[in-house]
């Protein structure tokens, strides 16, 4: 079974959608819409599709059953929820909104239209997440006490001049932990699950004419009693490649981009030595920690192989609404402290 996509909003990350329809089992680019025509016939030229002058136009064409999203964070919904309202199945790039309400909007639209919704958090698909989650899943750390995340990138100003979305909260959503951090909020999440409370901090220090922070440092208490770090930033040249790091009281390893860094367990097994040796060394690329173009799309071809599947076995993607709201609540919940000063409760 093949089916049509087209894609909405044609900015940089729409280039990474396209490959990956491209190399996905069962997906194949149909069209493109962009507020600017011009834009959209310029990407329909390069990734030989149809580009459309008007987003009803695109969602008439009965050869498109998916649509990606692809327009600035803060500009998710309203084509999402068209394209639900069309009977088109919906793939969003992260952040799924940029509150848990817009969130909620797109979730009930598509649930309301019997849709599919994917939301695109491809370092959940790499082999070292996975192999993180199935030793938390085994309880190979024992009891886990400390869940981490460290996203120590940078960001030239001329980055943030680059679009008058970038660094607003109405379409950007937030600043280093909305954009750029969330890949690894939402791993935390997954592998620690739910957040009890958070207390944090925030500032803008290095960039000029953004809205939005440039660092952010949250605690953290999981519901299952551990506690946690968050550290985001885009201020801290020449930046370094995002980390995650799980302990317990039988168990460290620490998840660096596509890497295992430490993988240390009291209870030794043989295929431990394995993974040391084979997990070093995965990252063919900069990880996005100083251009965010620097990123391979082989994640996101493994999310569309997931999202297709979804709608051929009508199941659920892996990653729902539901998976993809829970990072942009814990993110809302820290600006919130940050802003207050207070401790909030999730």
């Amino acid at each position: 079974m093949s089916i049509g996509i087209g894609i909405v909003g044609v900015g940089m990350i729409s280039n990474f959608h396209a490959k990956a329809i491209a190399d996905s089992a069962g997906g194949r680019l149909v069209g493109c819409y962009n507020r600017n025509l011009e834009r959209a016939q310029q990407f329909a030229a390069d990734q030989d599709c149809i580009a459309y002058a008007t987003l009803d136009e695109m969602l008439a064409n009965p050869d498109i059953g998916a649509v990606a999203i692809c327009t600035p964070s803060g500009a998710h919904l309203e084509p999402a929820v068209a394209a639900a309202k069309a009977g088109k199945h919906v793939i969003v790039e992260k952040p799924l909104e940029v509150t848990p309400e817009r969130c909620d909007e797109i979730i009930a639209a598509c649930e309301q239209a019997n849709v599919k919704l994917a939301v695109t958090f491809q370092s959940r698909f790499h082999r070292s997440s996975q192999l993180m989650k199935s030793a938390v899943d085994a309880g190979r750390f024992g009891k886990v006490t400390l869940g981490d995340t460290y996203v120590k990138w940078f960001r030239s100003q001329e980055y943030y001049d680059s679009g008058a979305w970038r660094g607003t909260w109405d379409l950007d959503g937030g600043g280093a932990l909305m954009n750029q951090a969330i890949h690894s909020v939402d791993l935390l999440l997954w592998l620690m699950g739910p957040v009890k409370r958070v207390s944090a901090m925030m500032g803008t220090m290095t960039h000029e004419r953004i809205e939005v922070e440039d660092i952010v440092v949250a605690n953290l208490q999981f519901q299952n009693g551990a506690l946690g770090v968050i550290e985001a930033t885009t201020t801290a040249f020449p930046g370094a490649l995002k980390r995650v790091e799980i302990a317990g009281s039988k168990g460290s390893a620490v998840l660096e981009e596509e890497d295992i860094t430490q993988w240390t367990f009291a209870d030794e097994t043989a295929e431990d030595e394995t993974i040391r040796e084979s997990m070093a060394g995965q990252t063919q690329t900069g990880g996005g920690a100083a251009d965010p173009a620097a990123i391979g799309h082989h994640g996101h071809t493994e999310v569309f192989n997931d999202f297709l599947e979804s709608i051929e076995q009508d199941r659920q993607p892996l990653i729902d609404g539901t998976e993809g709201r829970r990072s942009v609540e814990l993110i809302c919940a820290i600006y919130e402290s940050a802003r207050s000063g207070e401790t909030v409760n999730l």
